[in-house]
């Protein structure tokens, strides 16, 4: 049974279309991730479905006495409020049993002194404090835009098991695609103002929309084919007839007006990085600390050539202080940090630096150069603005007008047309959509140069570093890997040090092995293992070189029907066995029609050398 309802809602902002007629129900018990590239409306839906806004056409209708806990992307607080004020305004004073739990969700997210101030506090921080505010009292559906921003793994992996207990629904906005898979059982995506749904976890629903998107193809082949076929028949004429069929030209003017499905644009990532010389970075002896807080202490490290580090810890710890170090934004008390003359910096602060938002896109991108060195050559600032999804209206629109994750977007174009050889990423995956986030990480798998990143996305983790820092116990550890290579080591080490056995492991035997030996079957070749191109059978070759012939001859044979039953409009006996016959031919003519797409499509393919499945 649906508890919310969205029907055939439409959303425009200015002359940018969000929502055009689109429909979808929410059931009891559903665990909904939302995915859709920066722009396509998904806190919008989000506001909607919380009562925020309004669709501008359409009805968003919600079951009576539904209690709904709403988190929102960026938690607004006031100045002076503190971490309890904060989280239990509204909240009557004497309400003792209110306040108790209040101060235990505070405690189970790591946030124990009540009366430190909100704007003291780091993003991950805030977002602990705005989890506990919207986690107290009892709800039925719970809304979370962006949940995951800034908090650590510890936090990632509480919420992730609060989820999946909580018996109630779950409606998010969410690009950590590990989150996706271990809370969400339907995908609703957003694309070109419609929603499509689907019964799945994230790696299902890549393997759904695979499908849904080859279908779509396959029917849009099989429009185009028919188009051209039935443009062929209207050209010729029909053969021995002096007017042709009127349900066929409707067909015609049909196949005309159909629409192609509309492929989700991708950004394009191009830049020349800067040449590197022998020296990077170097950390002798750096301590820092924060009042009586010292995060980090006699630290000492030389950044390698084409290096990819990876900093993680809790919130507050100091990965961000350690980054703001290496890229000469922060001085460290005591030590030296040393960067090499060729070193050319591409920092990527946290929260996106003020824009102007008064001034137009294309002039924020103008005022770092009006060309971009790329591996093609050298672009305009606006043709860069395309690769980056920015339309030429977005241009020369204000930068009011972007959404959260396209002003992210237009940030990062911003630091990699600088040219840089060391990318310092400070939660570079916040508020970026997950279609521009694999973009980006092969972008980074294939950087000429240095990338140090702090981010708590595990999957971006373990895709694009070597090597992991890790604030644990007040102490900086290095692990080798990607961040499912630290997990592990990180519990071998605890074991060790508690003096517990390390379980022993079992290889997954690769498919490829033989079960003989354990080793690959050696005597598959390259020729035998390589993909066969497509190619017509005999039979197929001969009907596709006739079928045109008989096509036109079933129509020639239904046209002269036609004819006798006009003469024999009187006739009831020859009326019915040449009505019998012409639907036998007419069906003869589909079935042929039918099988001329199927052969024509494969013929299409052959030419453009496809391979056998």
């Amino acid at each position: 049974m649906n508890i919310i309802n969205i029907e055939h809602i439409s959303k425009i902002y200015g002359e940018k279309v969000i929502f055009d007629d689109a429909s979808y129900g929410i059931q009891e018990g559903d665990k909904i991730g939302i995915i859709g590239i920066n722009g396509t409306g998904k806190t919008t839906l989000l506001n909607m479905i919380a009562g925020k806004e309004e669709p501008d056409d359409g009805n968003i209708i919600r079951q009576n006495g539904l209690h709904m806990a709403y988190l929102s992307q960026s938690p607004a607080y006031e100045k002076d409020d503190t971490v309890l004020s904060y989280v239990t305004r509204g909240i009557d004073p004497s309400d003792w049993t209110a306040i108790s739990e209040a101060k235990s969700n505070l405690t189970t997210l790591g946030l124990t002194d009540y009366e430190e101030k909100m704007e003291h506090l780091s993003g991950g921080q805030r977002k602990k404090a705005a989890l506990a505010k919207v986690l107290l009292g009892s709800f039925d559906v719970l809304i979370l835009d962006e949940p995951t921003n800034h908090l650590d793994g510890s936090m990632l992996e509480w919420l992730e098991d609060y989820l999946r207990r909580f018996r109630g629904t779950v409606i998010m906005v969410t690009h950590d695609r590990y989150f996706l898979d271990r809370t969400s059982n339907r995908i609703l995506e957003i694309s070109h103002g419609k929603m499509y749904g689907y019964e799945a976890n994230y790696s299902q629903f890549l393997e759904l929309k695979a499908q849904r998107e080859e279908m779509e193809l396959a029917s849009e082949r099989k429009r185009q084919s028919i188009l051209r076929m039935e443009l062929e028949w209207a050209k010729r004429g029909c053969r021995a007839r002096t007017t042709k069929q009127r349900a066929r030209l409707d067909r015609l003017e049909a196949l005309k007006n159909g629409t192609a499905p509309v492929a989700d644009a991708i950004v394009e990532m191009d830049s020349v990085e800067t040449r590197m010389g022998k020296k990077t970075v170097e950390l002798h002896h750096v301590t820092k600390r924060y009042g009586e807080r010292t995060l980090i202490e006699d630290f000492n490290y030389i950044v390698l050539k084409n290096q990819r580090l990876g900093i993680i810890g809790e919130n507050g710890c100091g990965k961000s202080t350690l980054l703001k170090m290496m890229a000469g934004k922060v001085l460290p008390d005591s030590g030296v940090v040393e960067v090499g003359e060729t070193i050319r910096m591409g920092y990527f602060a946290q929260e996106v630096p003020d824009m102007d938002s008064d001034r137009r896109v294309i002039d924020y991108i103008r005022d770092i150069a009006e060309y971009v060195p790329t591996r093609d050559g050298k672009i305009t600032a606006s043709q860069m603005l395309e690769r980056f999804l920015f339309t030429p209206d977005m241009q020369y629109a204000p930068v009011s007008r972007l959404s959260g994750g396209e002003k992210k977007r237009l940030y990062l174009l911003s630091i990699l047309m600088q040219a840089p050889n060391f990318l310092a990423l400070d939660e570079v995956t916040n508020d970026i959509d997950i279609p521009t986030m694999t973009i980006l990480e092969d972008y980074l798998t294939s950087f000429s140069g240095i990338i140090v990143a702090v981010s708590h996305d595990r999957y971006f983790l373990d895709n694009i570093v070597d090597r992991i820092f890790a604030f644990e116990d007040g102490h900086l550890q290095q692990y080798e890997g990607g961040y499912t290579d630290y997990l592990e080591a990180s519990r071998r080490r605890r074991a060790a040090a508690e003096g517990i056995p390390a379980a022993e492991t079992k290889r997954t035997t690769d498919a490829s092995e033989s079960a003989d030996t354990g080793k690959p079957d050696s005597t598959k070749t390259w020729k035998q293992n390589r993909p066969a191109k497509l190619k017509f059978t005999y039979k197929e070759q001969r009907e596709f070189e006739t079928i045109d012939d008989e096509i036109a001859a079933l129509e020639e044979k239904v046209a002269d029907l036609d004819a006798q039953i006009l003469a024999n409009a009187t006739n009831s006996g020859k009326l019915n066995e040449l009505t019998r016959q012409k639907e036998e031919a007419e069906a003869q003519l589909e079935e042929k029609m039918d099988r001329w797409v199927y052969l024509n499509d494969l013929a299409e393919r052959i030419e453009r050398g496809e391979t056998a499945e």
